[in-house]
């Protein structure tokens, strides 16, 4: 191993990368150790991503599509607009209109069986 070669060790506990100071790994050099701080979301427009919002919003038209026009594909479509919702939320997020979009639309797919249990037809 060279010398002049900083190897980074991760922290794992302290969640920061220090280089070493050649071969002593257990004496890193404190001035080179920053713990990561992660940037604003006024710097990063991808971490304010609408995608969870706008399909939470479209799951919620799907629904009432699907119950108020027994459209069995709109609570299908429903139920999958959920289903993406609620995978790329954050879990910071208040998770109570997400739960309520997603049984909105799993009562669609339910109540549009039960009123005619026929298997769907494609709309085409």
């Amino acid at each position: 191993m060279a010398t002049g070669f900083g190897l980074w060790v991760w922290i794992g506990a302290l969640g920061s990368a220090c280089p070493s100071r050649g071969r002593d790994l257990s004496a890193p050099d404190p001035r080179a150790c920053r713990r990561y701080k992660p940037p604003p979301s006024e710097c990063n427009p991808a971490l304010d991503d609408p995608t969870p919002d706008y399909m939470n919003l479209l799951g919620m038209i799907f629904s009432m599509c699907g119950l108020m026009l027994k459209l069995k594909w709109c609570a299908w479509v429903a139920v999958y607009c959920s289903f993406i919702s609620f995978a790329n939320s954050r879990s910071s997020e208040d998770t109570k209109q997400m739960m309520s979009s997603f049984m909105l639309s799993i009562s669609a797919v339910v109540m549009s069986y039960l009123q005619n249990p026929q298997p769907m037809t494609p709309p085409w």
